[in-house]
């Protein structure tokens, strides 16, 4: 039987080509959504990854329904631009809850069953500006850094049991999160 394969923010986007890429590999493939349209084409399950309580509840939903995803894609994420000196806390703290805290919360909710396994596979989204960082983008850049910290943590703890933990950090792609940058 073929693993499951989980994408949280998979019902646009860069999620969705990830979604389709990994049900083309083969892949049973569940997205997770917050706000938008579900794709039909996979399961889709609404979450919304700031939320332990929405997290552990998707995820009841998706044993359930199929098992246990043997790889995650932790690819949700949202952008509250504004440079330093006009950013609000609430721009600041949404970017935050949803591209750091979201990772971690997905990630902590499915490491015992991959542990319990002995295998699994950690994606995590990065992005360049995690690297280098963007003007006017304080707090996308802070977690697209912290992500990277996430993963390098992880593959240590988690890489001698079995589990690849990796981060990519793509450039800039034309997708709706750029519709708001000029």
């Amino acid at each position: 039987m073929s693993s499951i394969a989980l994408v949280t923010g998979g019902n646009r986007g860069i999620g969705l080509a990830i979604a389709h890429s990994l049900a083309e590999a083969g892949h049973r493939v569940v997205v997770t959504y917050r706000t938008g349209a579900a794709p039909s084409e996979f399961l889709a399950v609404k979450m919304d990854v700031t939320s332990t309580e929405s997290v552990e509840a998707a995820f009841a939903e998706i044993e359930s329904k199929w098992g246990t995803p043997e790889i995650i894609v932790a690819n949700a994420g949202i952008t509250k631009d504004a440079r330093l000196v006009n950013m609000t806390e609430e721009q600041f703290d949404a970017v935050i809850d949803v591209n750091l805290k979201g990772v971690f919360n997905c990630t902590q909710a499915v490491v015992p069953y991959m542990l319990q396994a002995g295998c699994g596979s950690i994606v995590s989204a990065s992005s360049v500006v995690g690297l280098y960082g963007n003007f006017g983008q304080t707090n996308y850049a802070a977690t697209k850094y912290g992500v990277i910290g996430f993963t390098t943590t992880w593959a240590r703890e988690l890489g001698p049991k079995g589990i690849r933990v990796n981060a990519v950090c793509p450039g800039f792609v034309e997708t709706n999160i750029l519709a708001s940058m000029p």
